[in-house]
């Protein structure tokens, strides 16, 4: 299982409440990141987002600008409630609470201390995560199989494989309900998976190579 504490980034750009738009803006873009913690007196209080940072500065043109964004504190403008991750949470459940959320990252906070920042999952970890879980790094090809959705096909159709003699890297699974049909993609440990392919279409699934 991929946790948050595998792929939280921990070397953390951090500010206090009372750091300036400015130098959040600066921070953002030096260090080319889209969401900084906000810590008072060590203790998690906030996150601020570039988007945040950008609704809360005055128009481009302005020529108070400058100095409104050094006036306009982090404080004011971040958000509080902030949701957190624990650090044995599943990258996949954190992946849906972001989307359900439509948030951008999830601070890491200790399990015995939801104050005590250990670090943060941002939307750009999850899509490595999930790429990694997916197989795609790995050397082979993948193919696409097409069964009826039934208890116990996905054993079925990865035994069969196996049967082959052809090691499996990852299996994605998607249920489509309407057409009481699943999709299968494995992710397969060689190059040509014709003999993988032509056993499952003798076996009566619908096979495509998926290039």
């Amino acid at each position: 299982m991929l946790l948050a504490r595998d792929w939280m980034t921990r070397k953390l750009v951090t500010l206090s409440p009372e750091a300036s738009v400015a130098e959040a803006l600066t921070l953002c873009r030096e260090r080319r990141i889209r969401h900084i913690p906000i810590l008072e007196e060590g203790r998690l209080v906030g996150i601020v987002s570039d988007r945040d940072l950008r609704d809360a500065s005055p128009a481009l043109g302005d020529a108070q600008r400058a100095s409104a964004l050094q006036k306009i504190r982090v404080g004011d403008v971040m958000t509080r409630e902030v949701s957190t991750a624990d650090p044995q949470d599943s990258i996949e459940n954190l992946a849906q609470e972001m989307y359900e959320l439509k948030i951008g990252s999830l601070p890491v906070v200790a399990e015995e201390d939801e104050e005590k920042l250990l670090g943060i999952v941002t939307s750009s970890d999850v899509m490595r995560a999930l790429v990694t879980l997916a197989g795609l790094p790995e050397p082979g090809c993948r193919i696409e199989v097409r069964a009826p959705n039934r208890a116990g096909i996905l054993a079925e159709v990865a035994g069969k494989i196996q049967d082959l003699e052809v090691d499996i890297f990852s299996v994605l699974s998607d249920p489509d309900r309407r057409s009481g049909n699943r999709t299968m993609v494995f992710q397969l440990e060689t190059t040509d998976p014709s003999s993988v392919m032509q056993g499952l279409k003798m076996a009566g699934y619908e096979v495509s190579w998926v290039s």
